[in-house]
């Protein structure tokens, strides 16, 4: 391993890094990979599940390096690597960044997001929703279902790739008008790392002064760094010294490692965000299979660990190959739908805070948000905008009862399909893609806005409801009993405020509080203004069942009794007022804070960090609490949980820099709130329900 963190160059011999290239990779970037010289790749094996690697031998070096000319890339690997965690606090300056040395400068693309909204909001059209149309399958998908995306980086050279100098030129004077234009002659693309006490992040400079749990919180979350072939790519979920049986806590985790990176990026330290963002991007594409089927090919896994294995006809040699978990080794074998729409709200999050947007405008990335939003846009027997999932397909990952159309599925949903209207590329190939985008998202901003909010109002509605109607104008169009109110809700809720149940399907509704959902909701503005307000005021009005002795419950309240044992079957982890069960989950904090601050309530959040800082570095960051106050550390709760030190971290960035938090949230679009396909379609049978229920829309 290079010992200071550096990128090692091709020549380097005995590799250990596999690049996987195959002729669909060679023939997106146009050119044959006959012609490329990689005509000395070891030949390919079998490991795990029937997942197809191809390995790089040191002779192909001259070739790779020809190759890169070709392409405008290099190759970066890094000999002698191994598996291991290394102290990645030490000062470094990272690519994200504009930076000088060894005669060469690294640029990055630095694209203002002030194109115009007309290039995207492409006229809505009766078919925009479809998007498995040949035309737009071929973007991505011609050539098979296998396509596994370059991992490389680039490097521009002063003295190199005449054709680019013109574009270099170009980035040059819009870097040099954006240092122009910040006060006091703060340079937006240089981090200072080495200063714990000044920082420069997209031109927003701010002094802070480290508190001795900060500098713990630091500690701890450089040492779960988890490297492959010398450099980062992601956090450990948990580093429990002291836990013997780990499973899968060893391993990287998408969801987890969100807080993780946006900590790093707050920092100023993008290199880990980016190398992860490439190596979970190649690991989409590769096969995954249960009981010979095979899901959607825009699967993100769950989670991948780095794995060290002996390199073919090597005495002693190794190399380092990333094993992802798609959910075929997760207990109940369920596919983690929220890792795709995780991966593309954290890529929007790089490029905002970063300014590296070329990185969004790779045709590898672009291929990787277009296959995401594909599998989930796919059309299907459901009648509603809302995503169907199975049980234990997010954050709580086992059976909870919240199959169907849960609120967390639907706000990440809608908060990626903001973030990829955002990066995708606008041509002819992709307006298909971005009119279904649009036409998605106002018909589920309306959906959750009209029938996953309750209030006292409403819940005086659904008690009155009229059941078994039969009519396009039905007031009860989901058949809601009105005995499904339950009893608890009746004396538990407030004057003011309100909030959006957990799940909706015909005849059902949860009305137990989902916190991750609501929070998101806010953060992208999938509720409305006053909806948004009404959440944090059920908060604040319900401090101390929702925060407790520890922010914050991941759901209230806890299912007990007969419904624990018919709807969790009995699970031992998720007892009442445990785990996923009504436990506390101290990472939801930086979420709370980014709706607090969104909103204008910051005190909210200082109020419950404060709360918890002390008491989680004295209970050594555990990752979750039990009882119905949140008073004891977890019966199974790991130690040192990354996430929980990660979204301690995240949370005093944002407080101490709120001006930070606008990079991380969605305001009101109100434009595309009035895109309706019901008005263009000719058929007499559509009939649109908005008019009636407009005023909630625009509140």
């Amino acid at each position: 391993m290079n010992p200071s963190g550096s990128m090692g160059i091709s020549t380097m011999k005995q590799p250990c890094c596999r690049l996987i290239i195959t002729s669909r990779a060679c023939s997106m970037f146009g050119f044959s990979s006959p012609n490329m010289g990689f005509n000395n790749l070891s030949k390919s094996r079998k490991l795990g599940h029937d997942r197809l690697i191809s390995t790089c031998s040191s002779s192909s070096s001259s070739s790779a390096a020809a190759a890169s000319r070709i392409m405008g890339f290099r190759c970066v690997i890094d000999p002698g690597c191994r598996v291991g965690r290394v102290n990645w606090g030490q000062a470094r300056v990272f690519p994200g960044y504009c930076c000088c040395g060894d005669g060469f400068r690294r640029r990055v693309s630095v694209i203002s997001n002030v194109a115009s909204d007309i290039r995207r909001r492409h006229s809505t059209s009766v078919d925009g929703n479809r998007v498995n149309e040949k035309g737009f399958e071929n973007i991505y998908v011609q050539g098979g279902l296998n396509l596994k995306p370059l991992v490389v980086e680039r490097i521009e050279r002063d003295v190199e790739f005449g054709e680019n100098e013109g574009k270099a030129s170009n980035r040059e004077e819009r870097e040099e008008e954006r240092r122009e234009e910040e006060p006091n002659g703060v340079e937006t693309c240089g981090v200072d790392v080495n200063n714990d006490t000044e920082k420069s992040i997209n031109g927003l400079r701010y002094k802070k002064e480290l508190s001795e749990i900060e500098k713990v919180a630091w500690d701890l979350l450089n040492e779960s760094v988890v490297t492959y072939c010398g450099s980062p790519v992601g956090t450990v979920a948990a580093n429990d010294p002291n836990d013997k049986s780990p499973l899968n806590y060893d391993q990287v985790f998408i969801r987890d490692f969100v807080p993780s990176a946006l900590a790093f990026l707050l920092k100023g330290e993008g290199e880990i965000v980016r190398n992860f963002l490439l190596h979970t991007l190649q690991l989409q594409s590769w096969e995954k299979t249960v009981d010979c089927y095979s899901p959607g090919q825009g699967l993100m896994p769950a989670s991948f660990k780095v794995r060290t294995v002996p390199l073919d006809g090597s005495n002693g040699a190794f190399e380092e190959v990333l094993d992802p978990d798609f959910g075929e080794s997760a207990i109940g074998r369920v596919a983690p739908v929220d890792s795709g729409l995780w991966w593309i709200i954290l890529l929007r999050s790089y490029g905002k805070i970063t300014g590296d947007y070329a990185l969004q405008e790779r045709v590898d990335i672009q291929t990787g948000i277009k296959l995401i939003l594909n599998l989930c846009l796919a059309d299907g027997f459901d009648m509603f905008p809302s995503l169907l999932v199975t049980d234990g397909s997010c954050m709580i990952d086992r059976r909870m009862g919240i199959h169907g159309h849960p609120l967390e599925i639907q706000a990440l949903f809608y908060a990626a399909l903001r973030s990829a209207l955002e990066m995708l590329t606008v041509d002819d190939g992709s307006k298909n893609l971005i009119r279904a985008v649009n036409n998605r998202l106002s018909a589920l901003s309306f959906h959750i806005r009209e029938y996953y909010w309750v209030d006292g109002k409403k819940i005086n509605e659904i008690y009155r409801y009229k059941t078994e109607e039969y009519s396009t104008n039905a007031t009860n169009k989901f058949n809601i009993y009105p005995e499904q109110i339950p009893t608890w809700l009746v004396d538990w809720f407030p004057e003011k405020g309100g909030y959006l149940i957990g799940n909706l399907q015909p005849a059902h509704m949860d009305f137990r509080f989902f916190t991750l959902g609501n929070l998101w909701s806010i953060v992208s503005s999938l509720g409305t203004q006053k909806q948004n307000q009404g959440i944090l005021n059920l908060i604040e009005d319900k401090w101390g069942d929702l925060m407790g002795e520890m922010p914050m419950k991941i759901c209230y309240p806890a299912l007990e009794y007969e419904e624990w044992r018919i709807i969790t079957g009995c699970d031992p982890k998720n007892t009442p007022w445990s785990y996923h069960n009504g436990g506390s989950w101290p990472t939801l904090l930086w979420q709370f804070t980014l709706a607090c601050i969104k909103m204008g309530r910051p005190e909210l959040a200082e109020r419950a960090v404060a709360q918890a800082e002390k008491k989680l570095f004295k209970d050594k960051w555990p990752e979750y609490y039990d009882t119905r106050n949140g008073r004891f550390i977890g019966k199974q709760a790991r130690l040192n949980q990354t996430w929980t030190i990660a979204g301690y971290l995240t949370s005093k960035m944002l407080l101490d820099n709120p001006q930070l938090a606008s990079l991380l949230m969605w305001e009101e679009d109100l434009e595309l709130l009035e895109t309706c396909i019901c008005a263009l379609s000719k058929t007499a049978r559509t009939k649109c329900s908005r008019g009636a229920a407009k005023s909630q829309i625009l509140v």
